[in-house]
């Protein structure tokens, strides 16, 4: 009887190895398949792999299917190893030439897309209506500490501000119609960064909160089932800018977005002299139909401390209106904490404002402020 047991016991034990074994081969055959580094393949354990394989799949449905209409999907594209060029390739072209050919063009494309998202200052995200990350381009490191192995697949939710959560849930809703029209999305948000103020990577426990400006449009594929998802293009809103052009001008406010400062440019390019700003607000020089705008913007900035407002009018002295972007940032009032050190510093805005435009309609005055008095 013991015997038996122990024979039992032994086949129990050879079956549990040969279920590890083939467990153990299924998960290599699939790690070999992900479009990663070796480097980065060897560091995978189990769960990262499914997550991986899974995000991979379902960005080669959206990939290989038919975008913004209601026909059939593409054929399929061969699989093999995918990086950010041929993300763009498979999208634009949809499937496979020559080896030769196919290796010159992942290169070109691999290079292009480099170049793109250098430019953009920023990286691409992908997102599905339930918030998940399904692809991230690998530049995301550079701005967040975090790679792109460790964010796919995971959910939004699980990164982001939980005071972010709503605003993320109406951007993320698609209803049909906007789906098939591409609706745009323009939105800033909190989210998780790795990285400390002297670029080095921390543990995600000390993690601090980076704001991304973020825009993109909803898509959709039909291949054969819908999915659709959000495209967006997500920077970095850094603290101050340094790119100051001629068509630049910057200045400060108080928290209810009244004038405390501005640099000589605002004259040259708006007409009004710095002195008969001050204790105005930004509003007043607003176009009516654009109060939306600065709204938006303002409530970012009271929340998220930092923000991109998009373009608005701003009315010139004398007549007409200019195309222009703030790019704002809540930051400690330096001015008020000289006069009182060792206070808590008062908060103020910091506004960095591009003229995106010419004059438009110059004879046309729509506020008593754009009178000019003789």
């Amino acid at each position: 009887m013991t015997a038996d047991k122990e024979k039992r016991r032994a086949i129990s034990r050879e079956a549990a190895r040969r279920r590890r074994r083939v467990e153990s081969e299924v998960f290599e055959d699939l790690s070999r398949l992900l479009p990663l580094q070796q480097s980065v393949r060897d560091h995978l354990d189990k769960p990262s792999v499914i997550r991986l394989t899974l995000s991979y799949i379902r960005m080669h449905t959206l990939l290989t299917g038919k975008t913004g209409t209601k026909a059939e999907a593409s054929h399929k594209v061969k699989c093999g190893q995918v990086t950010d060029g041929q993300m763009v390739r498979h999208e634009f072209n949809g499937g496979c030439g020559e080896e030769e050919e196919k290796e010159r063009y992942d290169a070109d494309a691999s290079e292009e897309t480099n170049m793109y998202l250098r430019i953009l200052e920023g990286f691409l995200m992908v997102l599905s209506t339930e918030g998940d990350m399904i692809y991230l381009s690998e530049n995301v490191s550079k701005y967040m500490g975090l790679t792109q192995a460790e964010l796919m697949g995971h959910n939004i939710f699980e990164f982001s501000h939980p005071c972010d959560h709503e605003e993320l849930r109406n951007n993320l809703h698609v209803t049909a119609e906007e789906v098939w029209s591409g609706e745009k999305r323009d939105f800033v948000m909190r989210i998780k960064s790795a990285l400390t103020h002297r670029g080095r990577s921390a543990n995600l426990k000390s993690a601090t909160w980076k704001v991304l400006h973020c825009q993109g449009r909803s898509k959709v594929c039909v291949a054969p089932s819908s999915v659709s998802c959000l495209l967006l293009t997500c920077q970095p809103l850094p603290l101050s800018h340094t790119l100051l052009s001629t068509q630049t001008f910057t200045s400060q406010h108080s928290m209810d977005m009244r004038f405390t400062y501005c640099d000589q440019r605002m004259t040259l390019l708006l007409g009004y002299s710095t002195e008969e700003l001050l204790g105005r607000s930004i509003y007043d020089l607003c176009h009516t139909r654009d109060t939306n705008c600065l709204t938006k913007n303002h409530f970012n900035l009271c929340f998220k401390s930092q923000s991109v407002s998009g373009r608005y009018r701003m009315l010139v002295r004398g007549g007409g209106y200019v195309w222009v972007e703030s790019h704002s940032a809540v930051i400690p009032n330096a001015h008020s904490s000289k006069s009182r050190p060792g206070a808590n510093q008062p908060l103020c805005i910091l506004c960095v404002t591009y003229v995106l435009s010419g004059v438009e309609e110059p004879s046309l005055q729509l506020s008593l402020d754009q009178t000019v008095h003789i």
